[in-house]
This record gives structure tokens, C-alpha cells and sequence, in this order.
């Protein structure tokens, strides 16, 4: 780590929602990516005029932006890729995240001023790897997945100091070596490369092995099948020091084509994380309320990766699904004579116990009375999603703060 800064909390950002959910919620630096040439493509992801306007807000907001460009063009992409490379640096973007060695090279060329990050799509696992990217002009390597936090220490004890380092600390973990996936490819046509995978280790199946004898594998769960290749979400938040301390410069939430719910409460938790290690680094220790935060959005079951070594158990054999546990009943807008004003997500009704998440806060416990429309009528419920409504008698919250509710049951 720099020794004059704190590790920059970096957010995804699939859409503007997102983006500004990022920036609400304290990341130093959000990631995104165009209509093409990025490895993600449910997202709506953002037009050159978009782009452009993103940012113009994240830097009005002191947060950087990086771009993704890091699929392994063909000839005909590469055609395009320097009239969109300038595109890129006349929007005044912080950096370019690529993976292929020719793109380097050619934004070198086309657009100078751009820093290079180089994307985890790489696979960098060794010092001697990540010291010749910094020679071709990269300012950051974003790691293999796979590494130790030893083997990091290694990488940053033998590389030169001005080499940024970032590393995953949150979210889905892929199967294959750095995320170089042929499976879906292979079995639907949707090429993982071009941000389009259908996530086939996710799925279910049956396995039977005939020329192995003596070797038993737990090749079903019950009669829905065995999901043997799904692996756990990556959750780093209780050792950030560790990072920190073998020299991660950057801490990547992964997510970009989640949620802005989950964008909001994992920025927000990482981001007081940061703040509470820096504020004692010697000492740092996460308290419940904050460690409980990661698990209040759509997970699966939480693991360490590979920072420890080699995973013990780092699939979920028995489901290939999310641990979802609340919703989202409101955003608020404001707040105006003694009511809250806020924006209806989910169904909820007077009485009801929410917790309201606040950028950059923890989470305060409150009860809802009366719910009010835009004219004033009284509510039986909140049955209407994007519904503005009036909440009165609560105290006042910034705009954009979360108002959620623990699911039934």
C-alpha cells in the first residue's frame, strides 16, 4: 500500500443507476463499460454519450473511472478499437483495463494520455509477469484470482513501487482459471470473451466416472442433481489489513451486472471498512453490525478464495442459487413538513420494521406508520413499485438512502 493513502475502494458500475449508487456510497473509483469491447454485456452498460457524462458527474465527485476493455479482439474489432480509444480519453476517463497485449499497444498509440490497468482477464500470477507489463507502459496489474496472499507479497516485494496493485475482494468467484471459460461457449454458443456467458458452472448435472475405480466423488446431492463446478462469492471484508499489508493497492467489488442495492451496501460496507483500518491499522477489527452488512444482498455462500491457500471447500455443491435474505421497500427522495418522501421498490405496509442505509452510515432500525401518496390520500400498503409516497413522522435521511425490509419467513 502507499504509504500517504488508503487502498481506493473500487465499485462496478453496469448502468448509470449503478454508477451513481457507486458514488453515493464512497468508492474512490467506479469500473463500466462501453457498448462493446468489455466482458460483460447484460448490463446496459453505457454509449459514448453516456460515458462522457459519467464522467463528468464521477469526476465532479473526485471518483475515478476506469473502462473495460479487455475481451481479445478479432481483426475486424481492432479496425474500430482506435477511433474508440480516442473517444475514451476526449471523455477524460482515469484508465483502460485491458488484456491483450495488442491493445496495449495500440492505445499507447491512440490515446497516450490513458493509464493501463491490466484486467485479471490476463492471469498475472508472477512477479516477473506483472514488472514487463509495468516496461509496455501498464500502471496497474489486476491479479489472477488464484494467488495467495504470500505469493502477493512476492509480486509487490520484486516489481517496481510505481506498479498499482488491485485485487478481487468481493463477489462471484469463476471455476475457470482467471475467468478463461470455454463452457459456455461450448455448450450454448455464448461466448464468454464477448461478455455473453451463461454461467454453465451454476447449473446442475449429473456426473458418473467409470475409469477411476477407488476414487469416490460426491457426484450428487439429491434428485435435482450435483452442482459440482459452482463456486462460492469471494468475502474479504474482515481482512482488509492483510491485503493491505502484502500491498494491494486497489480493492475491486465484483458486480457489475448486479444490483444497485447490491452496489450500494457493498460499496457503503467496504468503504467504512477502509475508513475504520485506516483510522488504526495496527488494530483493526470489523465490529457485527458492519461484517453483517455483506450478507443483507443476494449471495451465495461466502469463502476466502484462494488468499489463504488452497480452498478446502470452495464450491456449494447443493444449490446453484442466492442467498437472499431482504428487499428494498423504498429509496428516499427527500424529506418535507415532517415526512419522509421517498420512491416504492417492494411491497410494504404501515407497522412494518425497516432498516434505513444511509451513504456512508450504518444502518439505523425504524417502524413505519402512516403511508401517504403524492396527494395526501392514506395508504393500506405500499403495492406499487416507483410509487412516490410520504412517510410521516420519520426522521429525515439523505436522498438516496435505502429503506429495506427483512423478507417473511
Amino acid at each position: 500500500m502507499k504509504k500517504d493513502r488508503l487502498p481506493e475502494v473500487l465499485s462496478p458500475a453496469g448502468d448509470r443507476e449503478r454508477l451513481e449508487a457507486a458514488v453515493r456510497f464512497g468508492a474512490d473509483a467506479v469500473y463500466l463499460g462501453g457498448k462493446e469491447f468489455g466482458m460483460r454485456s447484460s448490463p446496459l452498460n453505457f454509449t459514448q454519450e453516456e460515458l462522457a457524462c459519467a464522467v463528468e458527474y464521477c469526476h465532479g465527485a473526485g471518483v475515478k473511472v476506469y473502462v473495460t476493455c479487455n475481451t481479445v479482439p478479432t481483426n475486424s474489432e481492432m479496425e474500430r478499437l482506435p477511433g474508440y480509444l480516442k473517444e475514451l480519453e476526449r471523455a477524460g476517463v482515469d484508465a483502460l483495463i485491458v488484456a491483450d497485449i495488442g491493445v496495449m499497444a495500440l492505445c499507447k498509440r491512440a490515446a497516450p494520455s490513458l493509464e493501463l490497468h491490466v484486467s485479471t482477464q490476463a492471469g498475472v500470477a508472477n512477479f516477473v509477469t506483472a514488472a514487463e507489463l509495468f516496461h509496455m507502459g501498464a500502471s496497474r496489474v489486476v491479479l489472477a484470482r488464484e494467488l495467495s496472499l504470500d505469493e502477493i507479497a512476492r509480486i509487490r516485494e520484486n516489481t517496481p513501487p510505481e506498479l498499482e496493485i488491485e485485487a478481487f475482494v468481493h463477489g462471484a468467484m469463476c471455476m475457470s482459471f482467471s475467468g478463461r471459460c470455454l463452457l459456455s461457449n461450448y455448450m450454448v454458443g455464448r461466448d464468454a470473451n464477448r461478455g455473453e456467458c451463461a454461467q454453465p458452472c451454476r447449473w446442475g448435472y449429473y456426473l458418473m466416472e467409470e475409469k477411476r475405480p477407488g476414487q469416490y466423488f460426491p457426484v450428487f446431492e439429491d434428485e435435482g442433481g450435483s452442482y459440482i463446478l459452482n463456486a462460492r462469492d469471494l468475502c474479504m471484508i474482515e481482512h482488509l489489513d492483510r491485503l493491505a499489508a502484502v500491498g494491494v493497492d486497489s480493492f475491486k467489488i465484483e458486480g457489475r451486472a448486479k444490483s444497485a442495492y447490491y452496489v450500494s451496501v457493498v460499496t457503503n460496507a467496504y468503504r467504512l471498512a477502509v475508513d475504520l483500518y485506516g483510522r488504526d491499522p495496527e488494530h483493526f477489527s470489523l465490529p457485527n453490525w458492519l461484517r453483517d452488512e455483506v450478507y443483507k444482498v443476494s449471495h451465495r455462500r461466502y469463502d476466502t478464495g484462494f488468499y489463504f491457500g488452497r480452498p478446502v471447500d470452495g464450491q456449494c455443491y447443493e444449490s446453484g442459487g442466492y442467498i437472499r435474505e431482504y428487499d428494498v421497500a423504498a429509496v428516499v427522495d427527500g424529506w418535507e413538513d415532517g415526512a419522509l418522501l421517498c420512491t416504492q421498490r417492494n411491497r410494504f405496509f404501515p407497522g412494518d420494521e425497516l432498516e434505513a442505509l444511509a451513504p456512508k452510515s450504518r444502518p439505523e432500525a425504524l417502524r413505519t406508520g402512516r403511508i401517504l401518496d403524492e396527494t395526501g390520500a392514506e395508504l393500506e400498503a405500499a403495492r406499487h413499485p416507483m410509487q412516490r409516497l410520504r412517510l410521516p413522522g420519520l426522521p429525515p435521511f439523505p436522498a438516496g438512502t435505502i429503506l429495506r425490509k427483512r423478507q417473511d419467513g
